[in-house]
């Protein structure tokens, strides 16, 4: 009875703060549905615009704002972190910059051997509204998932099982999101896992912050569609890209149906950047182990 007492009492501002950090308690639940919320809703957007260029560009940069204000609205409100400096805008437009770089000449290379093993078939002209399109569609896709797998699902995990366990899981649970795709395969999603998946997380790793993945992963896969017009990740989706190559031979060469991001080469090409990003984040000390304490404050 005393106790409530105490809570018919208790000020307002002391009920909602209470409130607050319980929703804190389950904060990893509540934003991986909130994140997976934005993603559908992103894709069903970018579905209903992609046929109309013109439009597809502004509103997949809106799209990519409105992931990222609504991802620092959450950690504010539901982590009660006062700064997310895992977003510092500081950062923003170098590790915007390298990560595009990067991504772009990943691909570019990927493309280039591809070409010099004999899978390229046929090389035409695509479509630059398509190109234009695409850049817009790929900027809100990169975004919402660099904020879901790598700001939430990664940053939570490394928390309490430390860098190692959460890049394994987070990276396999990115690879296996691609599964839906119909033309899927199991090789092509434990393909893009080892090669996306483990290369944008050590980017993070290596930097703290999202920038340098989400410009990793832009690149990389707009130069995949908007630029070479190949198949991205098993989608059935035909990408409109400045060029269409048409790839032929070998699943390993090319990577079949799924998309050179299946093929054996797409391994070589970002094991090089993972392993010196890697390598860079552990010579910082960035490389966290497991904590074996459960507080609401971690």
């Amino acid at each position: 009875m005393a106790r409530t007492d105490r809570l018919e009492s208790m000020p307002p501002q002391a009920e909602t703060s209470t409130a607050r950090r319980r929703l804190r308690a389950f904060r990893f639940p509540v934003l991986l549905i909130a994140l997976f919320g934005v993603m559908a809703a992103i894709a069903g957007v970018n579905q209903l615009v992609s046929p109309v260029p013109i439009i597809a560009l502004p509103v997949g940069i809106g799209l990519a704002i409105a992931a990222v204000a609504c991802y620092r609205w959450l950690c504010r409100t539901v982590e009660l972190r006062p700064s997310v400096p895992e977003l510092e805008k500081a950062d923003r437009r170098s590790h915007l910059r390298r990560g595009a770089l990067l991504g772009s000449g990943l691909f570019t290379a990927l493309m280039l051997l591809i070409a010099m093993f004999g899978g390229w078939e046929d090389v035409s002209w695509g479509s630059f509204g398509g190109f234009l399109g695409t850049a817009g569609m790929m900027a809100s896709v990169a975004v919402v998932e660099e904020l879901l797998f790598r700001g939430v699902l990664f940053r939570i995990m490394e928390e309490r099982t430390g860098t190692v366990i959460a890049l394994v899981v987070s990276t396999l649970l990115f690879g296996a999101t691609h599964l839906v795709n119909v033309n899927a395969t199991l090789w092509g999603t434990l393909s893009i896992a080892l090669t996306g998946g483990v290369m944008t997380t050590a980017a993070y790793v290596a930097t703290r912050s999202l920038w340098l993945p989400i410009g990793l992963h832009f690149a990389w896969n707009f130069t995949h569609a908007g630029i070479f017009g190949v198949m991205l990740s098993g989608s059935d989706v035909a990408p409109h890209g400045l060029l269409n190559v048409t790839l032929s031979g070998p699943s390993a060469l090319t990577g079949g149906t799924f998309g050179p991001e299946a093929s054996l080469l797409a391994l070589l090409v970002c094991l090089v950047p993972t392993v010196l990003l890697l390598r860079r984040a552990v010579r910082a000390g960035q490389i966290r182990r497991r904590s074996y304490r459960t507080k609401l404050s971690a």
